[in-house]
């Protein structure tokens, strides 16, 4: 299932969807904001946060391992006291890698759903069990990753009390979706951020004071599904998704 679901183009529109949604534990964005320089790195950690969810699930398990001890040594010094609450933080706090992980899984849910299609009973729930691999990766032990839908729905909204929209939050915001572009490259990325807006939880939208634009909503949706379809049928994929379709084939699968 992590498979079918992440050969869609369409799951960048997730993964922009779950940096806006996690932005708001105001311990997991002062973490970013005291700790990285993503603001005058926007791209560069883009490239590196994709790489690692492509490789992650494409990859060989020796690629994923190595990726997953590079994170888990990133984390490790990252230690703060939250400005905000005046709460301690760390990177490697289950809690927080747990945030990151169930958001991130629910938003790439939202998108395929949204811009690729349905998906049949049960589905979901194994797309979630299969990503507790990926959760392992950056620390966190199998039993405390949730392994259906339900469940991963049930950790989110148990944090919903913590969230807040702090300064950081509102800048991480405003990078996602006014990253540095060159003029003719605004349109497609306002296209991609609106698509991301439209898939937010209510409460996101209301923490941000986002005003929701239906019409540009409507008109968007078609515009990333075809989008999708076009880049995966006419685009070369990435190397490590052409190697897995390798080791696919020659497993006879």
């Amino acid at each position: 299932m992590a498979w079918r679901l992440h050969r869609e183009p369409a799951m960048l529109v997730g993964g922009l969807r779950a940096l806006i949604v996690q932005a708001l534990h105001p311990l997991a964005i002062a973490a970013v904001a005291d700790h990285s320089d993503y603001k005058s790195d926007v791209w560069g950690r883009y490239a590196r946060t994709s790489n690692y969810v492509v490789t992650t699930i494409f990859g060989s398990t020796r690629q994923a391992s190595a990726l997953g001890a590079r994170v888990r040594a990133i984390h490790r010094p990252i230690r703060g006291v939250d400005r905000v609450t005046g709460q301690p933080y760390s990177a490697d706090d289950p809690v927080l890698l747990l945030w990151i992980h169930a958001t991130l899984v629910e938003s790439f849910l939202a998108a395929y759903r949204r811009f690729v299609g349905p998906l049949r009973a049960g589905e979901a729930d194994r797309y979630v069990s299969e990503l507790v691999r990926q959760a392992e990766l950056v620390g966190l032990d199998a039993g405390e990753v949730p392994t259906s839908e339900a469940a991963n729905q049930a950790f989110i909204d148990s944090c919903r009390p913590l969230l807040v929209a702090t300064r950081h939050s509102v800048e991480a915001l405003d990078t996602v979706l006014h990253p540095p572009l060159p003029p003719w490259r605004r349109p497609v990325w306002w296209v991609a951020g609106q698509a991301a807006i439209s898939v937010l939880p209510d409460h996101a939208v209301e923490l941000y004071g986002i005003r929701r634009n239906p019409a540009a909503e409507a008109a968007v949706r078609p515009l990333v599904s075809s989008g999708s379809q076009f880049a995966r049928r006419f685009l070369k994929p990435p190397p490590v998704l052409q190697e897995a379709r390798r080791r696919a084939a020659a497993a006879g699968l």
